[in-house]
C-alpha cells in the first residue's frame, strides 16, 4: 500500500478522534464553561449535523475541484476548526468550531474513498478503503480515551490543540505524498440526491439507520456523566472505560460484518438491534455498580456499531433495485442518516436529562432502538413480499461516516 494511503488514514484518525472525544469531556466542558450537561451534549448534535449537511451538499458543490486541493483545503478547515475550539472564549464559539469541523468531516469521507481507490490498482481498491477507515476504528480505541485523558488532566482545550497538531501532520503528509492528479468520478448533483430521497424503500433504510443511532446516542452522549455521577467512577477513570468501549467496538464491527455475511443484512440487523436494546435497558439497572456498569459498557461496545456493515450492505442492495443509477449517492445518504440519528439522539438525550434525569436515557434509548428493530422487520417482510431473498453483498469494505 502506498505511503499516501497512510496520510489519509492519519486524517481519518484525527477526524474520528475529534468527533467522539467530546463524549468523554462533556462533564469537564460543562463545569469549565458553566453550562448544563445537556447544553454541553449539544456539541455532539451540532458536529453530527455539520457532517450530515457537509457530506451530500458540500460534496456536490465541490465535485469539480481537483481532489488533492480539495483534500488539503478540508484538512486546513478541520485544523482551523479545532484551533478555534482550543481558543474558544465561551460556549457559542465552541459551538461554531464544532459545526466547522463537522462540515470538513462530511466532505472528507465522501471524497476519501475516491482518493484511496485512485492510489492503488483496481484489485486492491477494497483494501485501500478498509485501510483508510481503520483510522476511525483506531480513533475509538486510542484517540478518544487519550483525548479524554488529556482533557481531564490539562483542560479540554488541550485536547483540541492536540487534535489540531494531528491535523497539521496529516495536511503535510497529504501535501507531500498524495499525487496532484487523481482521477475522480463525475460529481453527484444535488438533484440526483434528491431523486434518491423519493424512493420509499430507501427512506425506510435511512429511518432504520437514524433510529438505530438515535437510540444509541440518547445514552452514549451522556455516558461520562452516568459513569461519574451514577457509577461513581473518578473523572480520570472515565478515559479507561472509554478505552474498554473502543476495543469492544472494534471487535463488534468485525463480528457485525461476519454476521451480515453469514445470515444476510436483515437478519443480522434484527439480532444486533435486539441485543442493543437489551444492553441499553440493562444499563438502567447496572449503572449503580462500578463493575456491572463496566461489563455493560463492554457489551454495549460490541453491539453499538456492529450494525454498520449490515446497514451499508442493505442500502446498496436496495439501491441496486430502486436507484441503480445512483448507488453511491444512496450509500452516501445513509452516512448522512447515521449523523442525523447521532444529532437527533444527542439533542433528545439533552431534553431527557434536563427534564427526567440521567438514568431515564438508557431505557428511552432502548425503546428507540426497538423502533429500529421494528422497521428492520417491516423491511424484511416487504422484501419477502417482493420475492427478494435476504442475502449478503460483497462490498469488500463497508465503513461508517
Amino acid at each position: 500500500m502506498p505511503l499516501a494511503l497512510w496520510a489519509l488514514t492519519l486524517s481519518a484518525f484525527a477526524i474520528g478522534t475529534t468527533e467522539f472525544v467530546i463524549v468523554g469531556l462533556i462533564p469537564t466542558i460543562a463545569d469549565s464553561l458553566q453550562v448544563s450537561v445537556p447544553s454541553a451534549g449539544l456539541l455532539v448534535s451540532l458536529y453530527a449535523m455539520g457532517v450530515a449537511v457537509g457530506a451530500p451538499v458540500l460534496t456536490a458543490l465541490t465535485g469539480r475541484l481537483p481532489r488533492k486541493q480539495l483534500l488539503l483545503g478540508l484538512m486546513a478547515l478541520f485544523t482551523i476548526g479545532n484551533l478555534v475550539a482550543w481558543m474558544a472564549p465561551g460556549y457559542h464559539a465552541l459551538m461554531a468550531a464544532r459545526v466547522l469541523t463537522g462540515l470538513a468531516h462530511g466532505v472528507f469521507f465522501s471524497i476519501g474513498s475516491t482518493i484511496a481507490t485512485g492510489l492503488v490498482p483496481k484489485e486492491k481498491a477494497a483494501s485501500a478503503i478498509a485501510l483508510m477507515f481503520t483510522g476511525l476504528t483506531v480513533a475509538l480505541v486510542t484517540g478518544v480515551p487519550l483525548g479524554t485523558f488529556i482533557g481531564q488532566h490539562f483542560g479540554w482545550q488541550a485536547t483540541f490543540l492536540a487534535v489540531s497538531l494531528l491535523g497539521v501532520i496529516a495536511f503535510i503528509g497529504s501535501w507531500i505524498l498524495i499525487p496532484g492528479h487523481i482521477a475522480s468520478a463525475a460529481p453527484a448533483l444535488l438533484l440526483t440526491q434528491l431523486a434518491v430521497l423519493k424512493k420509499p424503500r430507501l427512506l425506510l433504510v435511512y429511518a432504520m439507520t437514524a433510529l438505530g443511532y438515535g437510540g444509541t446516542f440518547i445514552t452514549f452522549t451522556y455516558l461520562a456523566p452516568i459513569l461519574q455521577d451514577i457509577s461513581g467512577f473518578s473523572p480520570s477513570a472515565v478515559g479507561l472505560v472509554m478505552l474498554v468501549y473502543g476495543v469492544s467496538v472494534s471487535v463488534g464491527n468485525i463480528w457485525g460484518g461476519k454476521l451480515a455475511d453469514k445470515k444476510g443484512p436483515i437478519r443480522a440487523l434484527q439480532i444486533i438491534f435486539a441485543l442493543l436494546a437489551v444492553v441499553l435497558l440493562v444499563l438502567t439497572f447496572t449503572a449503580h455498580n462500578k463493575w456491572l456498569a463496566l461489563l455493560t459498557v463492554l457489551a454495549w461496545g460490541a453491539v453499538a456499531f456492529g450494525n454498520v456493515p449490515g446497514l451499508q450492505v442493505y442500502v446498496v442492495q436496495r439501491a441496486e433495485r430502486d436507484a441503480p443509477q445512483a448507488i453511491d449517492v444512496a450509500s452516501g445518504l445513509n452516512i448522512a442518516a447515521f449523523n442525523v440519528g447521532i444529532a437527533a439522539g444527542a439533542w433528545a438525550g439533552g431534553l431527557i436529562v434536563s427534564r427526567f434525569g440521567l438514568m431515564t436515557t438508557p431505557w428511552i434509548g432502548a425503546l428507540v432502538v426497538v423502533g429500529a428493530w421494528a422497521l428492520t422487520t417491516l423491511a424484511g417482510r416487504l422484501d419477502r413480499a417482493d420475492g427478494v431473498a435476504d442475502k449478503p453483498v460483497n462490498l469488500g469494505a463497508v465503513a461508517m461516516h
